[in-house]
């Protein structure tokens, strides 16, 4: 866990979570799949104006009348009462009732005429002889409201279709304009300026337009009745512009170890002119070498503060701008430079580093790392000043006592001489190319060996867990750190990111090997660009010479494994 006191921003205690229902009612039109929604009042506390999703706050009384309701088997009382609340509010906003008669009918427009909106909801159902249809409401996902607005909701986004022969009416004092509309309408509208709607509802548009019938989106939430995803989102700037991002989408992890906290300030976009500051003894400086293996550059690290002097880890390849900027980041005082592996994009700027510390005689801070192997390729030979050990420490320490300690872990499988850092007091782990945000690590024969990398993967995973490692801080994109939340306990800290990061890859790693040895027994006579279109069929082919790579590591693992059958 990051010390307290290396936050860049003071903590603040983001606003209270309210629980809140909202549903999607869902019909099949002629074109695909149809959601009613709704403009909010412009008066209204929170997203004035906006499109929404008929719904409001959980009430008490929501709890107390499970009687009331039909349930499924699999439906929690939690569950139910968010269906409760769904359906009251969508009846006490847009008369819409999702209810039955005891003969299996569903309510029509006399019962509905026969109801008051502003009455409880539902003692009067029950003298009608209604039954609330919550068996027919299911959870589809989970939003928790973003930590830097004022207002704060923990709301379930439940969908129900839409019982035939209703037609919405609006309250006229909290919802207007009812309209039907297919998710891509919406959004399309939404792109144009011509239909404000929030982020939760755009993502959940988005993923809605995955559906091609009101049946298979039941479906999919019927199959394990828990939200399909849940996300509490974090917000940081674009262009000086708010951007908000779930926590799959690669900026996540970077706002939560910067801005834990929900404060828009951190920039996002990507430039090599100055350093970012992460922490206030860790800033990143990436290199001007964008391209396709290297994504927007390498990253440079800083760890370190004036007191305690830097290490740089990874000053990458030898740009001299580059290069000076990190020596005039560090204040000149380098205590080490430190290169996860020889590939040409992380170790050549090691040298110019060191000669400019020893010009402006401020000492010679050693060059540090694991030698080259015969195996690497030509670009890639590399000899540090000294060999780090595995498991050595390095330790920077102020007059004061402050402390920032590098735990080297080698961890070949990239390349033959690839070393990872852990800076042990605030559970930060530096990957260099071993794990990337935005790509997987090319695993390239002979010095690139996969068993020895999934071994690596397990060695880190371990090192998650006994550290506390929440972030991992790669050689390529922002940092990372997957930090999903319980659906059951939204308000809880997260912790162990890094080692849910590193777990989801390497089941992607071994998914992508099974299809491999899949698309080897398909073609028992063929070879590696026989295998790539099979087994790379999601990747696009201008990237295929580079997964061909890859391949042949796999291909080399499965065969010492003894064959095709994984």
């Amino acid at each position: 866990m990051v010390r307290p006191a290396q936050l860049l921003h003071p903590a603040r205690t983001p606003a209270p979570l309210r629980p809140a229902a909202t549903v999607l009612l869902l019909r099949d039109g002629p074109d695909g799949v149809e959601v009613l929604m709704t403009r909010r009042s412009m008066t209204a506390s929170f997203a004035p104006g906006a499109y929404v999703f008929p719904g409001g706050g959980i009430d008490a009384a929501d709890a107390q009348c499970f009687d009331a309701a039909a349930r499924r088997p699999t439906q929690t009382d939690l569950r139910l009462t968010q269906a409760i609340a769904a359906i009251r509010e969508s009846f006490e906003e847009l008369g819409v009732l999702l209810a039955r008669h005891a003969d299996g009918r569903w309510a029509g427009a006399d019962d509905i005429a026969a109801l008051d909106r502003k009455a409880p909801f539902a003692a009067q159902c029950a003298a009608r002889g209604l039954r609330l249809a919550a068996d027919e409401v299911f959870v589809l996902a989970h939003w928790i409201t973003d930590r830097d607005l004022s207002r704060r909701f923990d709301v379930p986004f439940l969908v129900a279709r839409m019982p035939e022969g209703q037609e919405p009416v609006a309250d006229e004092a909290e919802q207007f304009e009812p309209l039907w509309v297919r998710p891509a309408d919406a959004l399309a509208r939404h792109a144009a300026g011509q239909f404000f709607i929030i982020f939760p509802t755009i993502r959940t548009l988005e993923r809605l337009q995955a559906h091609a019938t009101v049946q298979s989106v039941l479906d999919a939430c019927a199959a394990h009745d828990e939200p399909l995803w849940t996300s509490c989102p974090r917000a940081g700037l674009v262009h000086g512009r708010e951007s908000r991002h779930m926590e799959h989408e690669p900026p996540f992890g970077e706002l939560a170890l910067v801005c834990p906290d929900g404060q828009i300030v951190h920039p996002l976009d990507w430039q090599h002119e100055q350093p970012v500051a992460l922490l206030r003894h860790v800033a990143r400086l990436t290199a001007p070498n964008p391209g396709v293996m290297t994504g927007p550059g390498t990253n440079s690290y800083l760890v370190g503060d004036p007191g305690t002097g830097f290490v740089v880890i990874d000053p990458g390849p030898d740009e001299p701008e580059h290069i000076e900027r990190l020596w005039r980041a560090a204040g000149a005082d380098l205590r080490a430079i430190v290169c996860t592996h020889s590939h040409p994009d992380h170790s050549p700027g090691a040298q110019r580093l060191q000669s400019l510390c020893t010009q402006a005689g401020r000492g010679t801070p050693p060059i540090l790392g694991l030698a080259s192997l015969p195996t690497a390729r030509e670009n890639s030979r590399f000899t540090p000043d000294r060999e780090l050990a595995d498991g050595e420490r390095i330790e920077l320490r102020d007059a004061a006592g402050l402390t920032h300690t590098l735990l080297a872990v080698h961890t070949p499988g990239h390349a033959a001489n690839h070393v990872c850092l852990v800076l042990l007091e605030d559970g930060l782990l530096f990957s260099g190319d071993h794990i990337l945000n935005g790509s997987t690590t090319v695993i390239d024969p002979p010095d690139g060996n996969m068993s020895a990398y999934l071994d690596s993967l397990d060695r880190l995973a371990a090192l998650c867990d006994e550290h506390g490692i929440d972030f991992i801080l790669p050689a390529h994109g922002h940092v990372l750190g997957d930090l999903r939340r319980d659906a059951d306990n939204a308000s809880a800290p997260v912790e162990g990111g890094a080692r849910r990061a590193i777990d989801h890859l390497k089941a992607h790693r071994l998914a992508r090997e099974a299809k491999i040895a899949r698309a080897m027994a398909q073609r028992p006579d063929g070879g590696l660009d026989d295998w790539v279109p099979l087994a790379y069929d999601d990747v696009p082919d201008r990237l295929w010479p580079v997964a061909r790579r890859s391949l042949q590591a796999h291909v080399d693992r499965i065969r010492a494994l003894g064959g095709f059958n994984l």
